[in-house]
């Protein structure tokens, strides 16, 4: 047990590693400049090892993958008897943007900008949200004993991922422009009430969570 607890620790300092110094070459030289080969340099490991870990280049600048797509799919599962999937996804925006959390979109303007003017960033991005849209529909679909490819459940979560998208590149949008983050997380916030509101009147009683 004691073994595979410092095998685990190794590998996460070893992670952790490379996307530092992915990150550090990335915005020093621009996503499409440095290699994977730079990488594993930099981090003074094996190239396979880089690819180990990271199968994607961009997801040595995306690093949070599995974190990002999960993250509605797990707060929907785990909402409160009597909580619609709408109203856990509001609740859990919000506590994000006062974490200004990085899930979000909270960055620096120069790692949002390295994104934005990436085409092979931007295309990973919209990857990304679309296994959030299976993820939430696996989820919802499980719970009403339903496929994920049932229309009610793809048009619910076309609109709550969609919602979330929106605010993730209003995020970055304000991070490149150069408001402070705090100025960020009371816009995103306001903003992300707006649009939670628009969806209240279709999906404001979808997907409630019964009571014990």
């Amino acid at each position: 047990m004691g073994r595979m607890g410092l095998r685990e620790l190794k590998k996460q300092q070893t992670r952790q590693a490379i996307s530092h110094q992915a990150t550090r070459l990335f915005l020093r030289h621009g996503f499409d400049r440095v290699t994977i080969a730079d990488v594993a340099a930099a981090a003074q490991v094996a190239k396979m090892t880089v690819t180990n870990y990271f199968p994607r280049k961009e997801d040595l600048a995306l690093d949070l993958h599995e974190e990002f797509v999960a993250q509605p799919a797990r707060t929907v599962a785990a909402r409160a008897p009597g909580e619609s999937a709408l109203a856990a996804l509001r609740r859990a925006f919000l506590e994000a943007v006062d974490r200004q959390d990085a899930v979000i979109g909270f960055s620096g303007p120069d790692f949002a900008r390295m994104i934005s003017e990436s085409p092979a960033l931007v295309a990973r991005l919209r990857e990304f949200h679309e296994e959030r849209e299976h993820a939430l529909a696996a989820v919802l679909a499980g719970e009403s004993g339903t496929s994920p490819d049932d229309v009610v459940v793809r048009v619910a979560v076309a609109q709550l991922i969609g919602a979330h998208r929106v605010l993730f590149e209003e995020t970055l949008r304000r991070t490149i422009a150069g408001e402070d983050r705090d100025e960020i997380a009371a816009a995103l916030a306001a903003s992300a009430k707006d649009a939670f509101d628009l969806l209240e009147p279709s999906l404001g009683s979808y997907a409630v969570r019964p009571g014990p």
